[in-house]
C-alpha cells in the first residue's frame, strides 16, 4: 500500500472513508465552508452541515496544521494530547488525502487501491483494529501467463498451495526462484534492525539480481506485484523499500477495514475536537511577519472570502508538489521530492467474481516480459467485495483494476471498456458480461519518487528532517518526509510535533 495498491501494499500493500451521515449527531460538525449552490452528490462521507456564515475559523492559534490528510490528522492527534491549540485546513471537503473511500450506489469505492498491513507498528498504536473490522487477503497472488493463473502462495501460510509451484509445469520462475523468495523472507526477520534505518543506494532490480532470481522470476512476478506497490514496474525504488515489505509481509497479514481504507481517516477525525478543523479551506500563501517573530497565513476559502490566520508554528502536511508551492522553492530542480510516481484506478459493478473463496490478487505475469512487452493496460486486480462483503450492496460484487500511470488518450468510458476487454481474457465473459462501470480514478500523484537518488543512502533517509529550511517556524510532514506508507504518514505527523515542541 493507494497510500494506496498503496500504500497498497501499500503499499500486498497502499496511502485510509469516512463515516455516514448518520454517525455524526449535529454537535460533532465539522466546519465546512461551502458556495451558496448547493448539489446533491452521490458520494457520501462525513456529514457535515455549513453556511457561509459558519466561517469561525480563529484568528490566532499556537499551531496551523495545513492538510488533513493521514500526516495532517495525526499531527492533530498529537497536538490534543499536548494540550496545544491548533486549526486544520483542508482544502478539498474531505478528509483522508490519497486515502479516502467513496460511497456510489451502495459500493465503497477506495480511491486508488490501498491495502492495509496489519504488521505497520504505527498504525496498531493510533488505530483501534476491532473497530476497523480488518479483512484479509489471501496471502499469496495469482499471476496470469500464457493464458492460465499460477497460484504463488505464502509458503508459511499456504504449504499446500505453495508445494505445487515447486514443480517444473509452474511458469512463474524455477524451482529455485521459490525457494528463493522463502529464503529472502525469512532473512527479512532475522535482521532486528528496521530496514528503512540502513544504509542504502541500490534499487529493488539491482537487489532481487544481487539475490539470484532469474529474469523470468523478476519480470513475471516481482515487476507486477512491486510495480503495484510503488507504482514502478522498472524497480529503479529504493530497495529497502523491498525488505520493508518483505518484513511486514512475513509478519503481518493484508487487509480491507470494513468500511473501506477512508475509516483510517474517520477514526482519527472522531479522535478530534470538531472546532479545529475546516474543511475547504485552501491555503493560497504563507507569509512570513517578521516584527514579531510571528508567522501569517493568508488563506482564501473556495467561497471567495479571504480570511487570516496568525500561528507561532505551522505544519505543513500536504503532498510533495503542493508543498513546495507554498514554500516558493518548486522551481527548485536539486529537491527531488517534487517528483511523484501516477495510477489509475477503474472499478465495476459485477453479479459474480472470478472466484468466490479466495479473497486473492491478480497480477499480469505477461505485461513486462523482456523483448516482447504487452500492450495492455491492467496491472493487478482484485475483488474487494470478496475480501469483504461491506464493499457491494447484497447480491453484487465490486471489481477494482488498476494501471500504472495515467492513460490520457481515453476518456473514462473508452478507458473501462478496454480494461473490461482485457478482463474478459483473464476471467472469461461468464464474469465479466455483467461489468458496469461505476468510477475511474485518475491520481497522476500517488506517491513521491522513491529511488535511492530521491531519498539519499543516509540512515535518516525515511526520516527527512522536518525543518522547511525555507521559512522560519515551518515545518514539513507528510510521505515524502518519510516513507510512503500509512505508517510513514502516521509517523512524519506525530514525528513533526514532537520536533516542534522541543523547539523554542
Amino acid at each position: 500500500m493507494n497510500q494506496c495498491f498503496a500504500q497498497t501494499i501499500h503499499r500486498f500493500t497502499t496511502t485510509t472513508h469516512y463515516i455516514t451521515s448518520s454517525s455524526l449527531s449535529s454537535s460533532s460538525r465539522i466546519n465546512r465552508h461551502r458556495a451558496t449552490t448547493t448539489t446533491t452528490r452521490r458520494t457520501r462521507n462525513i456529514s457535515i452541515s455549513a453556511t457561509n456564515d459558519d466561517i469561525n475559523i480563529p484568528e490566532e492559534t499556537d499551531v496551523v496544521i495545513i492538510g488533513g490528510g493521514l500526516a495532517g490528522l495525526a499531527a492533530a492527534l498529537e497536538l490534543t494530547k499536548r494540550k496545544k491549540s491548533f486549526v486544520l485546513l483542508e482544502a478539498t471537503d474531505e478528509f483522508g488525502g490519497r486515502a479516502r473511500t467513496e460511497e456510489i450506489d451502495g459500493f465503497l469505492l477506495d480511491v486508488g487501491f490501498a491495502i492495509y498491513l496489519s504488521s505497520y507498528e504505527e498504525c496498531a498504536r493510533v488505530f483501534d483494529r476491532e473497530e476497523l473490522d480488518l479483512r484479509k487477503f489471501y496471502a499469496g497472488a495469482d499471476v496470469r501467463y500464457e493464458r492460465k493463473f499460477y497460484r504463488v502462495a505464502d509458503p508459511f501460510r499456504h504449504v499446500s498451495d505453495a508445494l505445487p509451484s515447486l514443480l517444473p509445469e509452474h511458469k512463474i520462475g524455477s524451482t529455485f526462484d521459490k525457494i528463493l523468495v522463502g529464503l529472502v523472507r525469512f532473512q527479512t526477520l532475522l535482521f532486528r534492525m528496521d530496514p528503512l534505518k540502513r544504509l542504502g543506494g541500490e534499487t529493488i532490480l539491482e537487489r532481487l539480481e544481487k539475490f539470484g532470481f532469474s529474469d523470468l522470476m523478476i519480470d513475471s512476478f516481482f515487476r507486477p506485484f512491486l510495480g503495484g506497490i510503488f507504482f514502478n514496474p522498472e524497480l529503479t525504488t529504493d530497495s529497502r523499500l523491498f525488505d520493508f515489505v518483505m518484513r511486514s509481509l512475513a509478519l503481518g497479514e493484508n487487509c480491507l477495514p470494513a468500511k473501506g481504507i477512508g475509516a483510517l481517516a474517520t477514526q482519527l477525525v472522531s479522535k478530534l475536537n470538531k472546532n479545529t478543523l475546516f474543511l475547504n479551506s485552501k491555503v493560497e500563501e504563507i507569509i512570513e511577519n517578521e516584527d514579531d517573530d510571528s508567522s501569517t497565513l493568508s488563506v482564501k476559502l473556495i467561497n471567495g472570502i479571504n480570511k487570516t490566520v496568525r500561528a507561532k508554528k505551522i505544519i505543513l502536511a500536504v503532498e510533495g508538489p503542493e508543498c513546495y508551492r507554498l514554500l516558493g522553492t518548486m522551481s527548485d530542480k536539486s529537491d527531488n521530492n517534487t517528483g511523484g510516481v501516477g495510477t489509475t484506478c477503474v472499478y465495476f459493478s459485477c453479479d459474480k467474481p472470478y472466484d468466490a473463496k479466495n479473497a486473492i490478487l491478480y497480477l499480469d505475469g505477461e505485461l513486462y516480459a523482456r523483448n516482447n512487452r504487452k500492450k495492455t493496460l491492467v496491472n493487478n486486480c482484485c475483488f474487494p467485495s470478496v475480501v469483504s462483503a461491506t464493499y457491494a450492496p447484497e447480491g453484487k460484487h465490486l471489481c477494482s483494476a488498476s494501471i500504472i500511470g495515467v492513460p490520457e488518450e481515453q476518456n473514462d468510458e473508452l478507458l473501462a471498456e478496454a480494461v473490461k476487454t482485457e478482463l474478459s481474457d483473464w476471467f472469461g465473459a461468464d464474469v465479466t458480461k455483467s461489468f458496469k462501470m461505476l468510477k475511474v480514478y485518475r491520481i497522476p500523484f500517488a506517491q513521491p519518487t522513491q529511488t535511492p537518488k530521491a531519498k539519499g543512502s543516509g540512515i535518516n533517509a525515511f526520516e527527512q528532517s522536518c525543518e522547511s529550511g525555507v521559512m522560519k517556524n515551518v515545518y514539513l510532514a507528510g510521505d515524502h518526509r518519510d516513507a510512503a506508507t500509512f505508517d510513514g504518514a502516521l509517523i512524519s505527523g506525530r514525528r513533526c510535533v514532537e520536533y516542534i515542541i522541543k523547539k523554542p
